[in-house]
């Protein structure tokens, strides 16, 4: 089997004094059918490299409030710095701050390549008007690794998705869990033909299974695919393995495992 290198393009990290606090409520979010395996740490996802061969892993978090942004930009930006060898940064947003053009600036300003943004934690429409500043910032500049789907909700499914992709065809935007979370079935046949579109592998093989997840999965072009882990709620090689059993050509899984995120995110 070829060796592939890879880059995990959808790692939540937390401060060592809330990491166990901030990964339980998510998998209480979820209804997680196991408990995380990891705590959520730096030093935890340094571990896991060594078991699964990642090669660098695109970190994370997300705001709850307008007030949280500026110090868990700071954080991601602080670990990125620590171990510029492994991580990749991502910043991110809140559409109900008062200073979303100076909040961008910042994350620009901190060497973080893009905004994560999770509409369903959040609780926000990503049509709503009022995230339209964070699109207008953003667009031509940082890509944004977007949470999307959820059954239970209408913050960030496909009819909701699709008219930002359209009003922003300069937006580049990576819809999380292909597109989908429990609805992948939906998002997978309305979403696969979007030039500004991308999505991760995150979070469904384990929740769907192996049969329906191939399924899915290659729906999608493989230049519109990013592997994801959603560490720390899977066991990254468990992650690696299953996808590999998917067999896609040894140029597919370049772009897959690493290729994509490269292009997407501007790691050079």
């Amino acid at each position: 089997m070829k060796n592939y290198k890879i880059i995990d393009a959808h790692c939540h990290i937390y401060p060592q004094k809330i990491a166990l606090k901030a990964v339980h409520a998510t998998d209480l979010f979820y209804e997680m059918p196991h408990a995380s395996p990891y705590d959520g740490t730096t030093d935890t996802l340094l571990a896991v490299q060594k078991e699964s061969g990642i090669a660098r892993f695109i970190v994370q978090s997300v705001a709850t409030t307008p007030h949280q942004v500026h110090s868990i930009n700071t954080f991601v930006a602080a670990e990125v710095a620590a171990h510029p060898d492994t991580f990749t940064g991502l910043g991110t947003l809140h559409p109900d701050s008062e200073h979303i053009e100076e909040d961008v600036e910042e994350i620009i300003s901190l060497g973080l390549h893009g905004v994560k943004l999770h509409p369903d934690i959040q609780k926000f429409a990503v049509d709503d008007k009022k995230c339209l500043p964070i699109y207008e910032c953003c667009r031509g500049r940082l890509p944004i690794l977007m949470h999307t789907g959820d059954k239970r909700y209408d913050f960030s499914n496909p009819n909701r998705l699709l008219r930002v992709l359209h009003a922003f065809p300069d937006l580049t935007i990576v819809g999380a869990h292909l597109g989908g979370w429990s609805i992948w079935e939906e998002a997978s046949m309305t979403l696969t033909d979007i030039d500004n579109l991308y999505v991760d592998t995150s979070s469904t093989i384990g929740f769907i299974g192996f049969e329906k997840a191939r399924e899915c999965i290659r729906r999608f072009p493989p230049e519109k695919l990013l592997f994801g882990t959603d560490y720390p709620m899977w066991r990254p090689q468990d992650e690696v393995t299953a996808l590999l059993d998917m067999d896609f050509t040894d140029d597919e899984y370049e772009k897959i495992f690493h290729a994509n995120a490269e292009k997407v995110f501007s790691i050079r």
